[in-house]
């Protein structure tokens, strides 16, 4: 079992368009194989602050979400609706991994192994 949990701020701004795609998102990685549990809410104290909760099955559920087109096209919207750092935070088999990143890492990073292998970052 695999569970993340990532941390967005977005731009109020664009506070209304990013709603509708992170909904989008979330229908569509509900429909997944191997995904348990995709939510994907607003912050009670910072509702410019969307939090997605997941659970998988098993890391080959989890990597075949992360090469999604859904996912793939959601995160080519982030540049534009995003307004600071990003976290991620996952476990898997007991194994806490804190991952912090901005846009420009999604370019240079590799999900499949940066999120549950990379070295245990405390937030």
């Amino acid at each position: 079992m695999i569970v993340v949990h990532t941390s967005i701020p977005i731009d109020p701004d664009r506070y209304d368009d990013a709603l509708a795609i992170v909904a989008d998102l979330a229908e569509r990685s509900r429909q997944e194989p191997g995904v348990v549990t995709y939510h994907a809410t607003t912050d009670v104290t910072d509702e410019h602050t969307v939090r997605f909760f997941e659970q998988y099955e098993d890391r080959s559920a989890w990597e075949a979400h992360a090469d999604s087109d859904h996912l793939q096209q959601f995160e080519a919207r982030l540049p534009e609706l995003v307004a600071g750092e990003m976290e991620t935070v996952s476990v898997t088999g007991g194994d806490r991994r804190a991952y912090t990143f901005t846009t420009d890492d999604l370019e240079t990073t590799d999900p499949e192994t940066d999120y549950l292998d990379s070295e245990t970052e405390e937030p």
